[in-house]
């Protein structure tokens, strides 16, 4: 199973996300963002989106809003996204 493994801040409301198989990819939550749901709206705000934190290997928000990594990697890796590292 996928795990992030490390996060980092590239932008309001962008991250790089490190993977446990050695892929980075980075990921903006601007679809996320313009579903405008209970849980997505406060993303807009570039010092809440800058809370993100990984909690058992998924990418979390204080407020409860959570992706799982392997959901994440699919997509990154079906976009084209994914740019693994030397083993």
């Amino acid at each position: 199973m996928i795990k992030l493994v490390e996060i980092k801040l590239d932008g309001d409301a962008t991250l790089w996300l490190t993977f446990s198989d050695g892929s980075t990819a980075r990921w903006s939550a601007a679809d996320y963002i313009a579903r405008n749901t209970v849980m997505t709206r406060p993303l807009a705000d570039p010092a809440y989106f800058a809370r993100a934190s990984i909690e058992t290997g998924a990418l979390a928000w204080p407020n409860g809003f959570e992706l799982f990594a392997d959901a994440l990697h699919r997509r990154l890796d079906k976009e084209g996204a994914p740019v693994r590292t030397a083993a």
